[in-house]
């Protein structure tokens, strides 16, 4: 659709048309094209293409040239924080996850500061160069990964272990002339690689998160060896990469649904540790948005969907390596295009525009409230089990029964029949 400036977002598209029966129907402004089918079948909705709307699933580069030149009625929603980039750019992230940790020690000990210790060592280049080769030099030989801090699919990141090849890269080394101009600006992170990672088959408005049930772990289609790191297949396991991977199968992929690695990990390790890991995932959800509480710009028109790439190392430690404020939504298969439609679709239910909800449910489709001001329990405790411990509301990589659950959470508009 055409970017041009919103003019207000009221009229017959921001005051909610009614069909005929009553029903409304919510007017949605896409500027992701490949989204428009998916999103316009998901949900009640009509497609605009004026200035009025009342959902913009917009891009954060519109978002950065327009939100602060917009008015938005009271019903208005979109889909990104004016400021989400103190979560999802590399250097941010870290950033208020050191500074968080600090305030924690300082306030409630070591112990609870070290709840945070999830996220590699990471220093910001080149202004924490100095500070990065001591560091450096404290275990030589060890493996870096250095990343551009704003972009993403892979580009820009590149392995090493010796200050050498920083050294060649700051001086531009083998760089184009493209990538030389770049780097005049550019930042990246140099971050301690996970040396270890798992291997399967040898390869104050109070904050509110939702966390959604599924999800998929991404593999690389190279055998893992550190042998080998200048070699991107085996160590970066973005698509965009993988796909271009002369043994790439697009049948196959290179990814499992979220249940299939939860059952993988529960028959080689057991429910009990397999509990432990997903609490610790649970952890750095909730630690990492706390981290940005007090920074990121509430406004009560804003929402967001984050992608958290975590990494698990051969000790079963998640490690959190990055958060994407624009997790992909195209679908490489159509596995991947049924789990992208029922997040979305669910995503939608969440914001909630038709006023369905009460906004008191635990649970909407495939998503559960695990922060409300303060973490969520489940309604069932553990009272079959003659124990009164509180049980968290997450359920990452369980059973999503969400059609049999909206239908019980769902009233129908007006003439509408289920399906």
């Amino acid at each position: 659709l055409p970017s041009q400036q919103t003019a207000g977002h009221k009229g017959a598209c921001g005051s909610q048309k009614k069909k005929e029966g009553g029903e409304r129907v919510s007017a949605v402004l896409l500027r992701c094209v490949s989204l428009s089918f998916m999103l316009a079948s998901c949900i009640h909705v009509s497609l605009c293409s004026d200035g009025e709307w009342d959902l913009n699933w917009c891009d954060v580069g519109w978002l950065r040239e327009n939100f602060d030149h917009s008015y938005m009625e009271e019903h208005v929603r979109i889909c990104h924080f004016r400021n989400h980039y103190e979560l999802t750019r590399k250097n941010l992230m870290v950033k208020n996850l050191k500074r968080y940790r600090k305030t924690l020690e300082r306030e409630a000990g070591r112990l609870e500061a070290s709840k945070c210790d999830f996220f590699p060592c990471t220093f910001v280049l080149p202004s924490e160069y100095h500070i990065f080769v001591e560091e450096f030099k404290r275990s030589p030989g060890s493996t870096w990964i250095m990343k551009p801090v704003a972009r993403s699919q892979g580009k820009g990141i590149f392995l090493f272990r010796k200050l050498k090849d920083i050294i060649d890269w700051r001086k531009d080394g083998s760089r184009s002339e493209e990538q030389k101009d770049e780097a005049q600006v550019e930042s990246y992170v140099a971050q301690r690689y996970i040396e270890n990672p798992y291997l399967i088959f040898s390869q104050y408005i109070p904050l509110k998160a939702w966390l959604y049930r599924d999800g998929f772990a991404r593999f690389s289609n190279t055998r893992f060896s550190l042998s080998s790191i200048d070699d991107q297949y085996v160590h970066l396991t973005n698509v965009a990469v993988q796909k271009t991977s002369p043994d790439y199968d697009p049948e196959k992929g290179c990814k499992w649904q979220m249940q299939q690695l939860r059952q993988y990990l529960t028959a080689k390790h057991g429910f009990e540790t397999v509990q432990t890991l997903f609490k610790e995932i649970d952890n750095i959800f909730i630690r990492s948005l706390l981290s940005v509480q007090k920074t990121i710009i509430n406004d009560k028109h804003c929402f967001e969907l984050y992608g958290y790439d975590i990494l698990l190392d051969q000790d079963l430690k998640p490690w959190l390596i990055e958060v994407n404020a624009s997790p992909s939504l195209t679908a490489s298969s159509q596995e991947d295009y049924d789990l992208k439609y029922r997040l979305l679709e669910d995503t939608l239910h969440i914001v909630d525009m038709e006023g369905r909800l009460t906004g008191k449910e635990k649970r909407v489709g495939g998503f559960d409230l695990m922060w409300n001001d303060g973490p969520v329990h489940t309604d069932v405790g553990l009272e079959a089990l003659g124990s009164s411990c509180l049980v968290a509301n997450t359920h990452l990589g369980c059973v999503n029964d969400r059609q049999k659950q909206l239908q019980q959470l769902l009233k129908p508009f007006p003439g509408q029949k289920r399906t």
